[in-house]
């Protein structure tokens, strides 16, 4: 049986494509799966950056598999190492991911492309969260969705579950980008050729004071900066990275990132 996700790495770049027709759907096999693929992306010292995407040009992901669930895939049963889709759940990833959305990008899927860092989407995708009609609840997006785009937009997304046109999810500002279909991948893979190039560790304390963030007071973050209380702040400030960065400044040079 063929794998229902399909990867390949590129010197540092690692891509994960969503690979079961006719909808890229997840269920629980799918998203065990994911998880850990995206484990192995966070533990590989040789990658820099995932580009998240899927096959077709209707479908980006129709989010949780309701013909599984049909069959006796639980709604709460194991979704592995990651949570659902391997990402949204996955402890201590520090290094970027991008989600490439190629088409509908609904519940799930949505939740998703929310796990990354940078979503680019081809100009006809489309995104809502549906649940509300299927008679229940867009957990992850009910957390995440109002802490990124204005209260009232998210709101209405989850309670009524309209769609979104990819220009009104760029307004909104959960999509980065909008690019022509035909461009999306290699947009996609420009983006990750420029986090490749730029500073891992850097990159890992930055996504580790973000996820501090979310639930502590500023100062409080702030004073597990300073004094190096976050294990990706202390390693940065100790390296040799961080002193090539300086010197790199001061010759007027591109830097050479070791990432140690």
């Amino acid at each position: 049986m063929n794998s229902p996700i399909r990867t390949r790495r590129d010197g540092g770049i690692f891509e994960v494509v969503i690979d079961r027709p006719k909808a890229n759907a997840i269920d629980l096999a799918t998203s065990r799966e994911m998880g850990l693929i995206f484990q192995r992306f966070r533990d590989d010292p040789d990658l820099r950056v995932a580009i998240l995407t899927a096959t077709g040009e209707k479908f980006f992901c129709a989010g949780w598999d309701l013909k599984a669930a049909a069959d006796g895939d639980a709604v709460d049963g194991d979704y592995g190492v990651g949570g659902f889709g391997g990402l949204q759940e996955l402890r201590h990833l520090n290094k970027p991911v991008i989600c490439a959305v190629n088409g509908i990008c609904c519940g799930g899927g949505l939740e998703i492309a929310l796990s990354a860092d940078l979503i680019i989407a081809a100009a006809h995708a489309t995104f809502a969260l549906p649940e509300i009609r299927s008679g229940t609840v867009a957990d992850a997006a009910s957390i995440k969705l109002p802490k990124r785009i204005p209260y009232h937009i998210a709101m209405d997304m989850l309670l009524t579950g309209r769609w979104l046109d990819c220009a009104e999810a760029h307004r909104w500002g959960f999509v980065n980008e909008i690019v022509a279909a035909d461009q999306l991948m290699d947009r996609a893979w420009q983006l990750a050729r420029l986090l490749e190039s730029g500073p891992p560790l850097v990159y890992a304390a930055i996504k580790e004071i973000v996820r501090e963030a979310e639930g502590e007071p500023f100062q409080a973050v702030m004073n597990k900066v300073t004094r190096r209380q976050l294990a990706t702040v202390d390693v940065l400030y100790g390296s040799e990275d961080q002193k090539e960065g300086a010197r790199a400044f001061a010759e007027k040079r591109d830097p050479i990132w070791k990432g140690k």
